[in-house]
């Protein structure tokens, strides 16, 4: 079948207003259920990361609390373990869209921290969006979007229907009054027309080849349309 490439944060942690850095990475679920469902469809998933770093799972991710219980906790760390393509990652400068059939960014608040701000993903991001290839970007994945730029400095991502973490699941999470920057603002702010779900339900969008979703409830549900569109 095809290959997909996931690209994953390198950050461990997320630089907060006044300095501190609270531990991060990425949020497990988030690559847990496309990989499962991409994997299961006979698909093959490649990672990548900044640097080629081995990713770090946010440990909050693996809390019984955001995961149905200690079943679902556990369940989701084996999951991770099966995922040998994490501890062998590609440099993200030196992947190839050519080579891949679909793009995902799961996310994390990592992102936050490094995608937001690396030139290799944003042209990534930007060659993605302009191949017709399906890119899927889940939660705080969209952070990555801020990165891409156009030659006259403009998005390419501006006026595209999208979706992810809003300004209500950062304050809910405790974490807006905290953070230097809020998802939700930046996006709208480089142009993207932001259609925010209920907090914490799951809410996908999808426009031309974007697909994205708002939060972590979000991801099994895009990995089913990005498998729709992968055909």
């Amino acid at each position: 079948m095809a290959k997909i490439l996931f690209v994953l944060t390198g950050a461990d942690h997320w630089t907060l207003a006044d300095g501190t850095r609270h531990p991060s990475g990425y949020w497990a679920e988030e690559a847990v259920a496309p990989y499962r469902a991409l994997t299961a469809a006979g698909h093959e998933v490649v990672v990548a990361t900044p640097g080629g770093v081995v990713p770090t799972v946010d440990g909050g991710s693996l809390a019984p609390e955001v995961n149905g219980g200690p079943e679902g906790a556990a369940a989701v760390l084996a999951a991770l373990g099966e995922m040998s393509a994490l501890e062998h990652p590609l440099k993200l400068d030196e992947a190839d869209l050519a080579d891949y059939a679909a793009v995902f960014y799961p996310g994390g608040h990592g992102p936050m921290e490094d995608l937001a701000v690396d030139a290799d993903s944003g042209a990534l991001l930007t060659a993605a969006l302009d191949s017709g290839k399906p890119l899927g970007v889940v939660c705080h994945g969209p952070a990555a979007l801020l990165a891409a730029r156009r030659e006259d400095g403009t998005s390419p991502f501006a006026g595209y229907r999208l979706t992810g973490f809003t300004n209500a699941e950062e304050t809910q999470a405790g974490l807006a009054d905290k953070a230097k920057w809020l998802l939700q603002n930046r996006l709208v702010e480089i142009g993207a027309d932001f259609q925010e779900g209920e907090p914490w339900a799951p809410h996908v969008v999808t426009d031309r080849n974007l697909i994205t979703g708002q939060n972590p409830s979000s991801s099994a549900p895009l990995a089913v349309e990005l498998l729709k569109a992968l055909g």
